[in-house]
């Protein structure tokens, strides 16, 4: 299985053109912005002042001098020094909570801009995306954001102006050499840090390569779970997933190893530094030059310099991938859908319900033309047949009534209205469906068929129950409409779920509806249940059927047959048949296969 291509951290240079395409979703809350910045240098100047203050404490207990004078200055600097260190965690912890709100909206807008923008796009995305993939993406570049202002904001930020801080300090009271060492080995860290980081970024794809193709298998195999049990092919799966976890394993130990280099490397580089400063600070004490106080400070700079350093490997490792990540949700908001609203797109309005479809003609691409010229007109109130072979073009008529697709040439029409220079909210508006594969929400099955019109009220969705032959089986159920209908509707039959998606559909009650094979789970008892629900549905309102069983539609005003993409013939059930034609076929076939089965029972 083919890992999903927006999941991956990029080994190409870091694009931090992101960080301007992130902004417009943080100047929600500018003043709390403003003040988390103010937070953060406060914090920083009592974190540099407390090396100061430890200094002067040290230095005032070697004093030659009276006990009570120590005792008295010692204490005034050690209460400093407390309120210093307060100073240093709540101004951080102020920050963190003004920036949280910020960062958490950011997200909040970011996650439902790709949720609305993925929904708009066409079909063809949809049938070709890897849902585990795609939700990873989408959980890694929301969770990217989150981690990229903690760490880039109030990490590396305020650490770099630490450290300017610290050398300038350093310079100005101990001379040229310490200041040079903590330059230098600054410098060293951040190099190795991100060289060593780039060299393992192939790395850090191969595990989120494995990661998204171990995730996908599994949703995958789990959403077919009938389909596993039909063929008896459970160690089939379990081998398959496995193959993809031992990949994982192999990813994951490459991944520590590569780990293992560069925290050895920038423990080497610590040590290094510190033992050079402890070095300086021990000879100028033995020399005269600097007090004890002056040792225990340069101590306690060199260690709160490399404490956050100490983790920039994996903060630029992580800001590297929340990047990528987020630049991976960024290239999910630009792809464009092939199918979008003209800039001065109308809404559509039905009065009629008049449908026509004018030469129409549809390719997926040069090789592949599905419909050919096609032309028909659908009356106000009547009800129209489309028949033909597997492949004749049925369902993709549907597909563009809806404007999942634009026709390559030709026009369709709903009251003498141009459906691809309407807006397809509209559109959709008018239109209902009952669809050959009904797919419900994991949900109660009172809510299922509510998605209909989410306004209903509990009368309507009952009365849409009682049209679709539904209040039958409701009634059993132990928790009735209340009874939960699993994942993709899998605790129900698939005549159950076609029963709940005629329900959903008599509950929005669009004056065009769309029947594509609706009664094909059907027994036929039920199956003339519904069709005589449908009739009685369906009058004065314009239908359009895709059947395949021909007797389903035998009383329809028009029956357009459609073969290799063109329309073949059309009229009335007897018309057809005395035009002994492709549609006399199918019937004749149909009726002798009919016999059979019954002769067979």
């Amino acid at each position: 299985m083919r890992p999903s291509r927006f999941s991956t951290p990029s080994d190409e240079p870091v694009n931090w053109s992101v960080l301007t395409k992130l902004w417009p979703y943080l100047t929600e809350f500018k003043t709390r912005v403003w003040l988390a910045i103010s937070c953060l240098i406060a914090a920083k100047v009592a974190s540099v002042s407390l090396p100061f203050v430890l200094k002067h404490t040290v230095d005032n207990l070697n004093l030659d001098t009276t006990k009570e004078i120590i005792m008295g200055a010692t204490l005034g600097l050690i209460i400093a020094y407390g309120v210093l260190r307060l100073a240093n965690v709540l101004f951080g912890e102020i920050r963190d909570t003004l920036f949280g709100r910020v960062t958490e909206r950011a997200m909040r807008r970011l996650g439902l801009t790709v949720f609305n923008h993925l929904h708009k796009l066409d079909l063809n995305f949809h049938l070709s995306r890897q849902t585990g993939g795609l939700s990873r993406d989408i959980e890694r570049g929301t969770s990217g954001v989150s981690f990229l202002m903690r760490f880039l904001i109030f990490n590396i930020g305020p650490t770099l102006l630490e450290i300017g801080l610290v050398i300038g300090l350093l310079f100005y009271n101990y001379g040229l050499s310490f200041a040079l060492v903590i330059l230098i080995s600054v410098v060293l860290y951040v190099f190795f840090s991100m060289k060593a980081t780039d060299w393992r970024t192939r790395f850090v794809k191969e595990v989120n390569q494995a990661d998204n193709s171990t995730t996908s298998r599994a949703i995958d195999s789990l959403l077919n779970y009938e389909t596993v049990k039909y063929f008896n092919n459970e160690k089939f799966e379990a081998n398959r997933y496995d193959t993809d976890l031992a990949s994982w394993e192999t990813a994951r130990r490459k991944n520590r190893l590569s780990l293992f280099a560069l925290n050895g490397g920038q423990a080497f580089i610590i040590a290094g530094a510190m033992t050079s400063m402890m070095g300086l600070a021990a000879i100028n004490v033995a020399n005269g030059n600097m007090t004890i106080g002056d040792f225990v400070l340069v101590n306690a700079f060199t260690m709160q310099i490399f404490m956050p350093l100490n983790f920039l490997g994996f903060v630029y490792r992580e800001i590297r991938g929340s990047l990528a990540n987020i630049e991976n949700l960024f290239n999910l908001l630009e792809k464009k859908p092939s199918v979008v609203d003209q800039a001065k797109a109308s809404t559509l309005v039905v009065n009629q319900a008049k449908i026509e479809f004018k030469n129409v003609n549809f390719a997926y691409n040069e090789k592949r033309q599905i419909l050919k010229n096609v032309s028909f007109a659908i009356e106000p109130g009547t009800k129209v047949a489309v028949v033909g072979e597997s492949g004749a073009g049925k369902s993709t008529l549907v597909k563009m009534l809806f404007r999942f697709y634009d026709p390559t040439s030709g026009e369709i029409l709903i009251d003498g209205q141009n459906i691809s220079r309407c807006t397809q909210d509209s559109l959709r508006q008018h239109i209902g469906i009952v669809p050959q594969d009904t797919v419900l929400f994991n949900d109660t099955l009172y809510e299922n068929i509510r998605y209909g019109r989410p306004d209903a009220s509990e009368d309507d969705i009952s009365q849409a129950i009682k049209l679709a032959h539904l209040d039958d089986f409701v009634n059993r159920l132990p928790d009735k409409g209340k009874t939960q209908v699993g994942e993709r509707g899998l605790k129900l039959s698939g005549g159950e779920k076609q029963r709940v998606a005629i329900a959903r559909t008599i509950l929005k009650r669009p004056p065009i509806m769309v029947f594509d094979e609706a009664t094909s789970s059907l027994d036929s008892q039920s199956e003339q249940a519904i069709l005589n629900a449908l009739r009685a549905i369906a009058k004065n309102y314009t239908s359009l059927m895709i059947a395949h069983r021909l007797s389903t539609i035998i009383d329809a005003d028009n029956i357009i047959v459609m073969d290799k993409g063109s329309v073949a013939e059309q009229g009335t059930h007897q018309e057809l048949l005395l035009k002994e034609g492709i549609y006399a076929r199918l019937w004749q076939a149909q009726q002798k296969s009919q016999i059979t089965m019954s002769n067979q029972e």
